[in-house]
């Protein structure tokens, strides 16, 4: 059979309309790919909008298939526990990535590597107990990440340094206790950092260096005692700064809190007992002064912040006497608004401050005073306790203040011989500084499983006595300095299995209680400065093998035995300085993989010999030399500490003095 004939031109129209039809579609191919792929089996894809949703579906992994065009990622409520290296590599386009409430108890490192479109990375709500240094590269358009809700304990430097246009970070209600120098290195565009309901109480004085844009502070709900001025000030260009419920008592010039951008400080709610005039003089701009819910019975005139215009006092037992005429006068010059109440005299309780005049307010003695009575004479409530009788009264010791909000007690300075009992069971702060009993019983604090910190400074402690602390298994924070403290038993310490921070500076150690804190295999901070501490021995830190700040400044010690420090393998600073060091201890420095800061000042060493400092020399990033007499270096820079240390030819002063040689 012949075959068919196609005429030329009929066959030439043909394929140019195939091949018209092909360039057509050509475009058109990766998009209608994307359409085309099949969504994961437990996810819904939304392509037009390019949104994949696979909430609540117990997944342990990402699943894999999702539309590589995808900008919008929901995969909250599964069970991912690890976020894998290069976890979304398939996913270039993603600008919101959502993994909250999903276990997620480790982020590898580079685990986001490929997402530079992110916009915002929400991971509130897992199980993070800490971020690896590069868990966050590839993350260069970031600007809002999420951490809140998670068990974060530590931040290490770098671990931020990769997101140079991130705007805002949330870090709040983790476990963070300490903020390390340059802990936001990195953050060159971050407006707002939100730190709130931690366990802060110590700031390093560079912790918030490299943080130029930054605007707003949120350090509510921590543990600070004392306003971390030198700190806070390194953030310069902040507008508003938050520290309500925090237990400060006292707040003064001498804390060095300067801001000069400063519009709104936040002090509400805490602990606050007195207040210095010149507390504020370096915020020249501020312009609201939040002291609601303090212990503030009198205020003096602030000075320095001239733009003042309200000061929020509600809710603090003010005492409107003479002694308040100036602070009345200023308020009336200044055009200062005020909410504070007063408490008494009884002729003006509940009076508006705002609505009286200075000579509405009447010294005992006055001839206008119609109704005298004695100030003291009052017993001190709780600012935030009803006022009426008639209302329920809050369990507490008849001489101390028992706040229930902030829920922390106060007998500070009351005279007391003996620790009182009756406090609130939910009390997380108590503060007994400034009594008097020698002794710490057994089961001294019944009842208060909830506590945090515990402050017995200036108590003239002389003993503990086994179990004294039984019952406190939340105890993080124990104060005990400036006691007269010799030593402690082996059980003196016991039934504190969670406790981080043990102060014991300027007591009568003559050696480190080795025995007493092998029951605190949590301690991360030991303070044993101003003792009378002669060497460190091996066993001595046996127990402690958590501790990464160990600080025996101003003891004479004259020996650290090899070995003395081999337990502590986390050590990342080690403060040795005014003591009677006559060598660098090098054999002490052995096992200190994650040694940091290494603080030698004050010590007579007079010579420094080759490869004092060698085995540190991978992890040592600060060596203080100050005032140590020294007479001969050798080069021990370059073979003990490669490139991290400066030789002390370098430093400031002659042969070292007042050198301090860092990255």
């Amino acid at each position: 059979m012949a075959a068919a004939v196609v005429p030329k031109k009929r066959l030439q129209s043909s394929t140019n309309v195939s091949w018209m039809l092909l360039l057509l579609l050509l475009p058109l191919g990766p998009v209608w790919h994307a359409a085309a792929q099949r969504c994961p089996q437990p996810c819904i894809c939304d392509n037009a909008r390019r949104h994949v949703s696979c909430r609540n579906q117990n997944l342990t992994e990402v699943p894999s298939a999702i539309p590589e065009l995808t900008q919008r990622l929901d995969l909250q409520g599964n069970a991912l526990r690890v976020i894998p290296p290069a976890a979304f590599r398939d996913l270039p386009h993603l600008t919101h990535l959502d993994l909250r409430h999903c276990q997620v108890e480790q982020v590898a490192e580079g685990a986001f590597r490929g997402l530079g479109r992110l916009l915002l990375l929400n991971l509130a709500s897992n199980r993070l107990r800490m971020l690896p240094q590069e868990a966050l590269d590839g993350l260069g358009s970031l600007r809002h990440l999420e951490l809140e809700q998670n068990v974060l304990e530590e931040l290490r430097p770098g671990a931020f340094g990769a997101l140079g246009a991130l705007a805002t970070l949330n870090l709040a209600h983790n476990a963070l206790v300490y903020l390390p120098a340059m802990a936001f290195q990195g953050l060159l565009r971050a407006r707002w950092l939100q730190l709130a309901h931690n366990l802060l109480s110590v700031l390093a004085p560079e912790a918030l260096a490299g943080l130029p844009a930054l605007r707003r502070l949120s350090l509510q709900h921590n543990e600070f005692q004392a306003l971390p001025g030198a700190a806070l000030s390194q953030a310069r260009g902040l507008a508003r700064l938050e520290l309500g419920h925090n237990p400060l008592t006292y707040a003064g010039e001498e804390d060095g809190l300067a801001l000069p951008g400063l519009r709104e400080l936040a002090l509400d709610h805490g602990a606050l007992q007195a207040l210095g005039p010149r507390a504020f003089a370096h915020c020249p701009r501020l312009h609201k002064l939040d002291l609601r819910g303090n212990q503030l019975d009198a205020l003096p005139p602030l000075q320095g912040p001239g733009q003042l215009r309200l000061l929020r006092l509600q809710g603090n037992p003010l005492w409107c006497g003479c002694q308040a005429r100036p602070l009345l006068e200023w308020l009336a010059r200044a055009r200062v608004r005020s909410d504070g109440v007063c408490q008494g005299p009884r002729r003006l309780r509940n009076e508006a401050l705002d609505a009286l005049r200075p000579s509405d307010l009447h010294c005992p003695g006055d001839p206008e005073e119609d109704e005298p009575e004695e100030r003291a004479a009052e017993p001190r409530v709780s600012p935030r306790a009803p006022a009426e009788p008639e209302a329920e009264a809050v369990p507490c010791p008849r001489t101390c203040v028992c706040a229930p909000g902030s829920r922390h007690s106060v007998c500070e300075g009351r005279g007391l011989q003996a620790v009182p009992r009756g406090f609130p069971s939910d009390t997380q702060l108590l503060d007994l500084r400034r009594n008097h009993f020698p002794s710490v019983p057994r089961a001294a604090f019944p009842g208060l499983g909830h506590l945090v910190s515990l402050h017995l400074q200036h108590c003239g402690i002389s003993e503990m006595e086994a179990g004294a602390l039984a019952g406190l298994g939340r105890l993080l924070y124990l104060y005990l300095s400036d006691n007269q403290l010799s030593g402690l038993g082996a059980a003196a310490l016991e039934g504190v299995p969670h406790l981080g921070y043990l102060y014991l500076e300027r007591n009568r150690f003559l050696q480190v209680p080795g025995a007493a804190l092998r029951a605190l295999p949590s301690l991360v901070s030991l303070h044993l400065q101003d003792n009378a501490l002669e060497r460190l021995g091996p066993g001595d830190l046996a127990g402690v093998r958590a501790l990464r700040w160990l600080y025996l400044s101003g003891n004479r010690i004259t020996q650290v035995s090899p070995g003395a420090l081999g337990a502590a393998r986390e050590l990342e600073k080690l403060y040795l300085d005014r003591n009677q060091l006559r060598e660098v201890p090098t054999g002490a420095l052995e096992g200190l993989p994650a040694l940091q800061e290494l603080q030698l000042s004050g010590n007579p060493l007079r010579a420094l010999h080759d490869g004092g400092f060698r085995p540190t020399g991978r992890s040592l990033q600060h060596l203080f030399l100050n005032s140590s007499g020294l007479e001969q270096v050798a080069h021990w820079a370059e073979p003990a500490c490669g490139s991290h240390l400066c030789h002390p030819s370098q430093c400031p002063g002659p042969a070292g003095e007042g050198c301090s040689c860092c990255l």
